[in-house]
């Protein structure tokens, strides 16, 4: 997903980031001059179902309920070349809309604190969020600019993941840059849910 001015999907954030509402993929470059003029597709041409597809099947199956909801890793694009991770969310809607005279596919994600491994064990039940957990675009831009994207404890630039100093579990913010800081993946998770 991207917030991006000027990104190519018309993502957006609702529910004070609780929902994502993420849109579809466009056709592969080279089936067409420009994606942007064709409609989104359900289907490859061999009549296989794509990921815009799977997500529709996996929604309608999980608002039919013949399944839990689907588990989706979520990653936004800040930067070019700069990807962060924002958590688990789970898939519950999806449908078409006409965009700039084409269709394409909109997909609701709803924030969760189960994990991936968790899907089989849930067997159905929900657990909703009355906090937001996500921290917003603006903050991460600052935070990485801040922290010269570098993690704070060892100045390593890989696998680095923005990190509540204040845990959110003990109810640190995620909206203000003085309590996100960026670790690398080995001091935030020797960190957990510690307040150092």
């Amino acid at each position: 997903m991207s917030l991006r001015k000027n990104a190519p999907y018309a993502d957006r954030v609702e529910e004070n980031g609780k929902v994502l509402i993420y849109e579809g993929h466009d056709v592969p470059r080279n089936v067409s001059i420009d994606p942007k003029i064709v409609d989104q597709p359900r289907t490859t041409p061999k009549g296989t179902l794509t990921q815009n597809g799977k997500f529709e099947a996996s929604a309608k199956n999980y608002k039919n309920g013949f399944q839990p909801s689907e588990l989706v890793k979520v990653y936004e694009k800040i930067k070019p070349g700069i990807w962060v991770y924002n958590g688990v969310f789970e898939l519950q809607d999806s449908w078409t809309e006409q965009s700039n005279g084409r269709k394409v596919f909109k997909f609701k994600l709803v924030v969760t604190d189960f994990t991936i491994g968790q899907q089989e064990k849930r067997k159905g039940v929900l657990k909703d969020l009355d906090h937001n957990r996500m921290i917003p675009t603006s903050v991460k831009i600052e935070v990485w600019k801040r922290d010269k994207g570098r993690c704070v404890q060892c100045g390593s630039t890989d696998n680095l993941h923005f990190d509540h100093i204040l845990p959110f579990s003990k109810g640190g913010t995620s909206l203000k840059s003085e309590n996100i800081q960026l670790l690398c993946a080995r001091h935030n998770l020797l960190k957990s849910d510690k307040i150092v």
